[in-house]
């Protein structure tokens, strides 16, 4: 028979698990600010950012982007039923992403095949590290990801005339509503796990680092 002590940590595991995943904002909210309001950020709202820092950001946010498309793809063969349309649907966009960023390349110059630099290298390696994870914290994850995304860009409305493109093509309706999605699908099979959050946030800053570290 268990002890109510058991008792008590059952509990308190299965309130834990139960915590909506957007708690995770509130929980974290000094670190969530300095990933989303990111002074990177600031300068693409005002227009100030260097084009040499926008440019590196823009070539390695590619790369980042397909090593994302390979993750989702990978947790899309092992998540849970419920959550496999939205894992999808994104897919799709992921591909489509990267058509985008071709064509943006293209316009601009910049060579996509160039180095990693070594926040872009972390960041594919802890996607690497969350195969491992199970597929509620991986989705977990990839929510933070996305959601990261939606609100850094929103902070950057409406943009500097030269970057309002890219703020725009980043907080569409459709947008929002995919990571809405994809925050259900966490809440449903998913662990609202504090350090794999701020694992993943503190990469999300060091990635805007890296941008105005190259101006």
């Amino acid at each position: 028979m268990a002890s109510s002590h058991d008792e008590d940590t059952v509990g308190r595991l299965v309130e834990f698990r139960s915590v909506p995943v957007a708690e995770l904002l509130q929980r974290h909210a000094g670190a969530w600010r300095a990933a989303t309001g990111h002074p990177f950020l600031t300068g693409v709202r005002d227009g100030s950012v260097p084009v040499a820092a926008f440019d590196t950001w823009l070539v390695q946010d590619a790369r980042f982007v397909a090593d994302l498309l390979r993750f989702q793809a990978r947790l899309l063969a092992r998540a849970p039923r419920p959550a496999q349309a939205v894992l999808a649907a994104g897919l799709g966009s992921l591909v489509a992403e990267l058509d985008w960023f071709e064509e943006q390349a293209g316009a601009r110059g910049l060579d996509l095949t160039a180095a990693a630099l070594p926040a872009t290298r972390a960041y594919a390696a802890l996607l690497d590290r969350l195969d491992s994870a199970d597929a509620g914290t991986a989705l977990v994850a990839l929510w933070t990801i996305e959601r990261s995304y939606l609100d850094a860009w929103s902070q950057a409305l409406p943009g500097g005339p030269a970057y309002r493109e890219f703020v725009e093509h980043w907080t569409t309706p459709g947008f929002a509503g995919y990571v809405a999605g994809l925050e259900s699908a966490a809440d449903a099979g998913g662990c609202a796990d504090d350090a794999v959050f701020l694992e993943l946030v503190a990469a999300e800053t060091a990635f805007w680092d890296m941008a105005l570290g190259t101006a």
